[in-house]
């Protein structure tokens, strides 16, 4: 009777564990997702404001030199966000449940539901 019991402890606490895996999960994707999002708003400020300076100094957008610039900007403006995004599914792939294996104990236990 004991071994039934905790055995069905330890499936509501693999149940409870996946539950908790999961939304970590969750978590880290609305961070991602939310840092996607505030990463295209800044490059897209940056960019514009950029654009703007140059217009008013009356460069063209033809200029070789201008779209150097211009991608020089975005990557410096995408690089923290991205170095967060691999830090963040590193941790994705990290989260894991924490599983008991139910078979294992239960053959380990096997005498003593026989007795």
């Amino acid at each position: 009777m004991s071994q039934i019991v905790s055995d069905v402890t330890d499936v509501l606490n693999n149940k409870k564990s996946e539950k908790e895996a999961d939304n970590s999960r969750k978590k880290i994707l609305a961070q991602i997702a939310a840092d996607e999002k505030a990463k295209t708003n800044l490059v897209k400020k940056t960019l514009a404001t950029q654009r703007a300076k140059y217009g008013a100094a009356g460069m063209s957008s033809s200029g070789m030199t201008e779209e150097a610039v211009l991608k020089r900007l975005r990557e410096e403006t995408e690089e923290p966000y991205n170095e967060k995004k691999r830090t963040n599914l590193e941790k994705l792939k990290n989260v894991k449940a924490k599983k008991t294996n139910l078979l294992g104990s239960l053959v380990s236990n096997l005498d003593n539901l026989f007795k």
